[in-house]
């Protein structure tokens, strides 16, 4: 099942959920699973309250929602960048329930990889050594969509954008996933997609923030008091309207880590 089904959304909030998994690599309980119901089936990330690590700096119990919140502004901007995502119970108690995306093998958006070795046209980000001390470079792919996720990063205040979370899926779309630590009122803009810094912001990057600022003034807003505080929504609107002002993607502050770790 694709993410532009329109029976998604009713599988997703109402389907039967049967886990089949876990993902290991995951820092929280992250649960791969099938979900039936209406003759539909599809595969579907579920990640259980019960079962996120607490943090010193985002308060208990809320990651589901802040993922739930970051696929309704992705959603409210014309993105379509985030699978579709809710917020439901479950097996092992409330939980954010995401479809799960087939990607394409071979296909990453992000690597590290030698320099010499920098696909044609990608953005390095970082260079460094490998564990061997050998030259490395963290790149990422000039496509369009990942510009515009890296748009998206921003407004939501994205603190662990790594690079395993941009993925190219099998249908050629480019999603982001793993959206729990995001929309802090303080800024907390990690990411491993800086190759645009300092950069003017192009026609459809602008297109889509003037999209979203009026959603926010319209029923976004509503949407996103059910899964935020009044001053995380406040400070999501602030944030856009700042960058549709300065019109250019943000550098990262030397003050603090601006790169997640790891990176993958």
């Amino acid at each position: 099942m694709l993410p532009t089904d329109p029976t998604v959304a009713e599988l997703l909030a109402k389907g039967r959920i049967e886990v089949e998994g876990r993902l290991v690599d995951a820092s929280n309980a992250t649960l791969f699973c099938e979900i039936s119901g209406g003759g539909a089936t599809a595969h579907c990330v579920y990640k259980p309250v019960s079962g996120e690590r607490a943090l010193w700096d985002f308060p208990d119990g809320t990651l589901a929602s802040r993922e739930v919140g970051a696929y309704l502004v992705s959603e409210a901007a014309g993105l379509h960048l985030v699978p579709p995502t809710v917020l439901r119970a479950g097996p092992f108690g409330p939980g954010m329930v995401q479809l799960w995306v087939d990607t394409k093998e071979g296909d990453d958006l992000v690597d590290v990889v030698a320099p010499d070795e920098v696909p044609r046209g990608w953005r390095a980000v970082l260079r460094a050594h490998d564990r061997f001390g050998d030259p490395a470079v963290l790149a990422h792919s000039d496509h369009p969509s990942v510009r515009l996720m890296a748009a998206l990063d921003v407004v939501i205040n994205n603190a662990d954008r790594k690079g395993g979370h941009v993925l190219h899926g099998e249908d050629g779309n480019v999603y982001g996933v793993d959206h729990g630590i995001c929309l802090h009122t303080e800024h907390k803009l990690r990411t491993v997609l800086w190759g645009w810094v300092g950069e003017r912001l192009d026609e459809e990057v602008l297109a889509m923030l003037a999209t979203l600022r009026e959603a926010l003034d319209d029923s976004l807003g509503a949407d996103l008091a059910e899964h935020l505080t009044k001053a995380e929504v406040r400070s999501l609107k602030r944030r856009t309207e700042e960058f549709q002002h300065k019109a250019e993607f943000p550098s990262p502050d030397a003050d603090y880590r601006a790169i997640p770790w790891p990176a993958f």
